[in-house]
């Protein structure tokens, strides 16, 4: 089974959780749940159900079977802390990425709030990193739930990118900025990106600049492939510094 990502900031993706739930503005043009939708109904596939939420547990030990250390998103295609997501699964794949310290795994959510709740009943090893997903400004909330976590490495994705951020930085390691693909995607502005790459090298951040996604920095349609990830004249690769090895 093939797990590597074509996902800039990533090596591989692991997803013993499928399908989700739309939360906040950054769910409405959701890549996951286009792809996952395409195969809704289709005998024997992964995503017959669409984008219902699945559990997968016969897929929870997969990581233990790579045994090359790995850079792993985990649930691309779902967040981890849904509602509807069992608190004894959640231990489950805490428990699993506690037993695989070869691997770094990133954890990404639109509901911090439940990581909260349940952050005192999971292991938190230093190889689990906890990211939130900050679209526009309404939602720098979720910085202030995902610093009440045990996670030791933290960080944000901005991405979509749907309008200029002020954002408090304390306790955040990374910082992940993009803009939108696909058919209906809306343009990001060059300037909102550029500030949040100003705001993380004032504060010390590592900036990671993803992509400009389906228009180009001068907000013209022209496909992800020809936008690229090219800001102020360069790519912005940072990394947090607590990676276990080299990506």
């Amino acid at each position: 089974m093939s797990v590597s990502s074509a996902i800039e900031w990533t090596q591989a993706t692991w997803n013993p959780v499928t399908g989700c739930t739309q939360v906040s503005p950054g769910c409405a043009k959701c890549y996951a749940k286009t792809l996952a939708e395409r195969f809704r109904g289709v005998r024997g596939h992964p995503y017959e159900q669409g984008f219902d939420l699945k559990l997968w547990p016969e897929r929870l030990e997969l990581p233990l079977t790579w045994r090359k250390p790995r850079l792993i998103f985990v649930n691309s295609m779902s967040d981890l802390f849904h509602e509807d997501v069992p608190a004894r699964f959640v231990r489950d794949v805490f428990m699993v990425m506690e037993r695989a310290p070869w691997h770094t795994f990133q954890v990404l959510t639109k509901r911090p709030e439940r990581a909260v709740a349940l952050s005192a009943q999971l292991p938190w090893p230093e190889n689990v990193w906890m990211g939130v997903s900050v679209e526009n400004q309404r939602w720098t909330t979720r910085i202030d739930a995902l610093r009440a976590t045990g996670a030791r490495t933290k960080f944000l994705s901005c991405e979509p990118l749907l309008g200029p951020l002020r954002l408090d930085l304390r306790e955040i390691d990374w910082v992940i900025v993009g803009g939108e693909s696909g058919p209906r995607a809306r343009p990001m502005r060059a300037d909102w990106a550029r500030d949040v790459r100003l705001q993380c090298e004032a504060a010390g951040v590592p900036f990671f600049f993803k992509q400009w996604g389906a228009h180009d920095e001068r907000g013209v349609r022209v496909g992800k492939g020809r936008a690229g990830r090219v800001l102020d004249g360069r790519t912005w690769d940072a990394m947090p510094p607590s990676l276990s090895f080299a990506p």
